[in-house]
């Protein structure tokens, strides 16, 4: 049942929004067909759905995504290979979606003492603010998450904040010619980049990280040749640590910068603790089953957790084991999704003593 839901989900183009919709009215239709309640939302165009199971006070919410980006037609194709399949979003993150479909029917009938809400949402490779966002706002809020990001059957407790920001920088034009009677600002902005390299923020580290990540990422300036750009807009991804605080950052490079700072987009980290009594309680059940120490660790990337947590619900990505996602050969080990399918299950039935 579980490899053939999920070479069905490979096998939709979900790389556009028209697709990812398909896809979740697909997972409606067969959540449905397997006696699951569902409801379904739809946000600026996208669709989601919500299907809730058992009763009791505390909410366990598993939350994954059918969107994907972009992949070659025969991507679409799912192809089985020395136990691996292979196939566009087999890893990132059908797989996920597809154990937690079948965990939510093996489940169903069971007096758990416990809500479990599962929601499959169409847009998180895009920012995830139309779904899961959403859905947060309209209160599908829970006392811990599980994203079934592929984390090769680790734990990811913690994920960096994302800032996008945009470094205005004035220059002086001249004649491309006499380059000395100008100031570049092209020049001078990546004279600014080398100093935010060196900020006190950047040497930073904590258990999880060796530091924060700076991409400069965008350059826009120059009109022409023959001419000193007098203006120089210079775009930064920076991710910072969840010890870490947006607006110190932000002060930390206005001091060494004239240029205007702005934000463009943020995203909190995430910051669900090792101590936190439902790691607590999955730590030894993935021990259990992968026969080894878990591996707790912290993302560099950002997902649907971040929604969670900021309304400080623990959150954590957690997922099967597979490769090379967005990329050409991206595969998820078949073993991986039952031994994670089985997980959920046996923490769901624990989750109520936590």
């Amino acid at each position: 049942m579980l490899e053939d839901l999920l070479k069905k989900l490979i096998s939709i183009d979900s790389s556009t929004k028209e697709g990812a919709n398909e896809a979740v009215e697909y997972c409606s239709h067969w959540l449905s067909e397997h006696g699951l309640p569902v409801s379904q939302l739809e946000n600026n165009g996208h669709k989601m759905l919500v299907c809730s199971i058992g009763s009791g006070e505390k909410t366990l919410i598993f939350n994954g995504h059918v969107d994907v980006v972009s992949g070659k037609p025969n991507q679409f194709i799912p192809e089985f290979r020395e136990g691996r399949l292979y196939g566009r979003g087999s890893a990132d993150m059908k797989a996920g979606v597809a154990a937690m479909m079948t965990a939510a029917a093996a489940l169903k009938d069971h007096k758990l003492g416990l809500k479990i809400q599962l929601q499959i949402v169409s847009d998180e490779e895009t920012g995830g603010f139309n779904c899961s966002g959403y859905l947060v706002k309209q209160g599908y809020l829970g006392d811990f998450v599980i994203c079934a990001e592929p984390t090769q059957l680790g734990i990811a407790l913690q994920a960096k904040g994302v800032m996008q920001t945009d470094i205005e920088i004035s220059g002086k034009p001249a004649h491309g010619s006499r380059p000395w009677e100008g100031i570049n600002a092209i020049e001078k902005a990546y004279e600014v980049y080398q100093h935010i390299l060196s900020l006190p923020f950047t040497k930073e580290r904590t258990e999880l990280y060796e530091g924060p990540s700076i991409n400069l990422a965008k350059i826009k300036a120059g009109e022409v040749y023959n001419k000193v750009p007098d203006k120089c807009i210079m775009g930064l991804d920076i991710r910072y640590l969840p010890s870490q605080n947006k607006d110190e950052i932000i002060r930390q490079i206005q001091s060494i910068t004239d240029g205007k700072v702005s934000v463009r987009m943020f995203s909190q980290p995430v910051k669900t603790e090792e101590n936190d009594p439902y790691i607590s309680l999955l730590r030894p059940i993935v021990e259990r089953y992968t026969n080894k120490e878990a591996r707790i660790f912290g993302q560099h990337g950002s997902a649907d957790t971040v929604f969670y947590a900021a309304f400080d619900i623990p959150a954590i990505e957690f997922g099967p084991s597979g490769a090379d996602w967005h990329g050409d050969d991206e595969y998820v080990v078949l073993e991986s999704v039952e031994l994670y399918k089985n997980m959920l299950i046996d923490f769901a039935r624990e989750f109520v003593h936590s």
